[in-house]
């Protein structure tokens, strides 16, 4: 059986990477991460911010709200937090679940072929 490659997914991004998925400025990534509370990536040892794909997702969510939906930053709050208070929190969640039902997927997968052989 041909060795399957597993495709390698970065764990953290750096904000000039996060800026180039959305195709704005590092700046406007900074200036989000003050307007809006959901937003806290970590940071290393210098203070470069390193964000999750669960910050992505964030950052993503506020780029629909402002970009595409026209909503001003001050809407785009006020929508983010009756979505917390809907169950927002829920659906991260959920999308958690996911990765792990993946990981373990993936997993078996790995273990089926190998005993297979």
């Amino acid at each position: 059986m041909p060795y399957k490659e597993r495709e390698i997914e970065k764990k953290y991004h750096s904000i000039g990477e996060v800026a180039l998925m959305f195709k704005v400025a590092p700046s406007l990534i900074r200036y989000w991460e003050g307007e809006f509370d959901i937003i806290r990536p970590k940071k290393d040892r210098k203070g470069n911010r390193r964000y999750t794909k669960i910050d992505i997702q964030k950052i993503k969510y506020i780029y629909h709200l402002v970009k595409e939906k026209g909503y001003t930053l001050q809407g785009a709050q006020e929508v983010i937090k009756a979505g917390k208070e809907q169950g927002f929190d829920k659906v991260q969640a959920v999308q958690k679940l996911q990765e792990i039902k993946d990981f373990l997927i993936n997993i078996r997968d790995e273990f089926n072929a190998k005993s297979g052989s």
